[in-house]
This record gives C-alpha cells, structure tokens and sequence, in this order.
C-alpha cells in the first residue's frame, strides 16, 4: 500500500466519525457512532483468475433509532487507476457474497487523495448493445476537489490533517499554513498526544515547509496573539532545529512591547495623564510621553 493510503487509513481508524461528520454529514446524521467496530482486513481471493485483494477499511455501524447494521467499505487511492472502478465493484461484489446474510446494506466510498484533480470515476458500467448489464455506484470524496478555505475554521482534527490535500495555489500556500498551525492550537487542548501527533505526521506527508516562511507566520502570530504563538511554538518540535528560540523570544517581547502601548493609547483616551500612567504601570513618564506624541 502507498505510504499515503496507509497513513490515510490510520487517520480513519482514529477519526472515523470526525470523518464522516467532515465530508459526509447526511450519512452522519444516521448513523449511532456508539457502536463502531472495525472488522479485520479482509483477503479476498478471484476464484477465477486467481489474484488476491486485500480490503483494509470495513467498519460496522448500528442506524440510529433501528437495531440495523450496516457495513461501510472505505478504499483510500492516492494515484491514478484506470480500472479503479472496475476493482471497486469486484470488492463489493466479494463482499455482498461474504456479508450479504450479515448486513442490510454494504455501503462502498472512494476517497482519493491524490494531489491532481482529475475526473475520477464514480462507478462501474458494463453494457451490451443498447442494455445495461451492470450500474454499479458508489460514493465518492475527492479532496483535490475541495476549496481549503471552506474548512480553514474547523475544529476537526481530520480537516487539519488533510487542509494541504485540498486545492490550494502557490499565492494561497503561507495563508494555508497559517490557517493550518492555527488549527491546530485550536484542536491541541481536545487531543491526546498520540491523536495530535497523529494530524501532525499526516500533514507533514502533504506538505513540505520551509523555514523562512514558517519564522515569517510566527512573527505574523506573536503580534496578534503571543499566546497562541506559544502554544504553536510548542507543538513544532522541528522549528527548534531552525533557530527559533531566539525568534520566540523576541516575538514575545515584542508582543508585550505591542500590548504596553495599546494600554497606555486606552488610559489616555480615558483622560488619564502621563504621570498617571507611569505610576500604573510602573513605567517612565518619558516612555508614556514618546506613546502619546506617536499616538
């Protein structure tokens, strides 16, 4: 399995419901996510020819309000298949003949990963003349499909994994990042550690980033927010590789240097005078006097 379907069906194995609440949310609604099974992967074998498949993502889930089961097959494809959905109809047909006394609906989603958007098959025909022998379809998610900016304010952790997987243009790469790291401050309280490393190492597989323009964003983050520039700080283990001590630590004084004079520009506003202030906040008149005359 390419590297990227394997890490893609580990995130569904931890996130499955945050999943299908992202992309699928009408399936979602039907769903009673407190009980979800993965099943084991499945072999399936071509009696005929002889080949052997293996399924990896079979989750049962129970349909709220009814003692229903259903089994979902999820099949992630990171590259290009010409006969991709010709394989998909062989899985589900293996799978009908295996589960078909079992479950009352086998459900099959593609989700493709690839980083080109192509016009990806939805499903498999076979005709013969003018009659239809087999129509065969199933749902489908493509993410190079996807606006990123649709999901930039989300708090699922699986939209932060997959922001890069979506369709983005270079002008648009230092705003996705951004979004991206903030995303994650948001999501890091939630998560455990292994969860959050989980989103971190998937996003990395996406995209690659670049030290110049990561010191640039948290310049960017430390004068809107320091604190959640720090909570940023300490979830990019690499940045220390890069130097960043030092940037962290004048971005914080910068940003309490940014704060100082916001609250001495309010306390003037108010009518307070320079004496005043210095003595709240423990400054020199002449700093309060170089804030006024600036502001």
């Amino acid at each position: 399995m390419a590297p990227h379907d394997e890490a893609f069906k580990k995130l569904l194995q931890a996130f499955f419901a945050e999943f299908i609440a992202l992309f699928f949310p009408e399936l979602h609604r039907l769903i009673d996510f407190t009980h979800t099974r993965f099943l084991m992967q499945e072999l399936l074998v071509d009696v005929v020819g002889g080949e052997r498949r293996t399924v990896d993502l079979l989750v049962e889930v129970r349909l709220h309000g009814r003692n229903v089961f259903i089994l979902i097959h999820l099949e992630p494809q990171s590259y290009a298949q010409a006969d991709f959905g010709e394989r998909m109809f062989l899985y589900f047909a293996r799978l009908l003949e295996r589960y078909r006394k079992t479950y009352k609906v086998i459900l099959p989603v593609a989700v493709f990963t690839g980083s080109r958007a192509r016009d990806e098959p939805g499903g498999y025909t076979m005709r013969f003349e003018e009659e239809s022998i087999v129509e065969f379809r199933y749902r489908k998610l493509e993410l190079a499909r996807l606006d990123w900016r649709r999901f930039a304010k989300s708090d699922n952790p699986v939209a932060a994994a997959l922001l890069s997987r979506m369709v983005y243009n270079q002008r648009d790469r230092r705003e996705l990042r951004l979004a991206y790291l903030k995303m994650l401050a948001r999501i890091q309280p939630k998560l455990d550690d292994a969860k959050l490393a989980l989103v971190m190492s998937i996003a990395d597989l996406y995209y690659r980033p670049e030290a110049e323009e990561d010191r640039s964003i948290l310049r960017e983050l430390h004068a809107r927010d320091p604190k959640e520039a720090e909570r940023v700080m300490e979830l990019m283990p690499a940045w220390k590789r890069w130097g960043y001590e030092e940037g962290l630590e004048e971005g914080l004084e910068k940003g309490i240097e940014a704060g100082r004079a916001e609250s001495v520009r309010k306390l003037l506003a108010k009518g307070f005078t320079p004496g005043q202030i210095a003595d709240l906040l423990d400054l020199p008149q002449e700093e309060i006097a170089k804030l006024r005359d600036s502001h």
